[in-house]
């Protein structure tokens, strides 16, 4: 799946303006990762952003415009969400998600390296 341009060079320079982080950029889950001191934070798939977050906050978010909660295999992935353009769309709101990742993102864990 292609994935927005626009709204990845949006993710990009909000991201750039944030100190002490590290990122890196990955072709992932379909779409552009973007990852913040190695660990996966925000990815933009399509037109959507796909959130990691807290899940300790799923009844919250789960409220919030735009929110589409992550399916796989027919379950739903506790931490991840995407997000519609409607539910993003402002700066305000655009910023409350990438926040809210950045937020996680020193909590969350890092997926395991494959050894070769």
């Amino acid at each position: 799946m292609a994935y927005d341009y626009s709204l990845a060079n949006r993710v990009r320079e909000y991201l750039s303006e944030v100190t002490g982080i590290h990122i890196e950029e990955k072709s992932m889950f379909g779409g552009l990762a973007f990852m913040v001191n190695g660990k996966m934070c925000i990815n933009v798939s399509g037109n959507q952003l796909m959130c990691r977050y807290d899940p300790q906050l799923i009844e919250q978010l789960s409220e919030k415009t735009g929110f589409q909660p992550m399916i796989m295999n027919g379950k739903m992935l506790n931490g991840y969400c995407y997000v519609d353009k409607i539910g993003y769309e402002s700066n305000r709101n655009f910023e409350f998600w990438i926040k809210l990742c950045l937020d996680y993102n020193d909590k969350a864990v890092s997926s395991k390296k494959k050894s070769s």
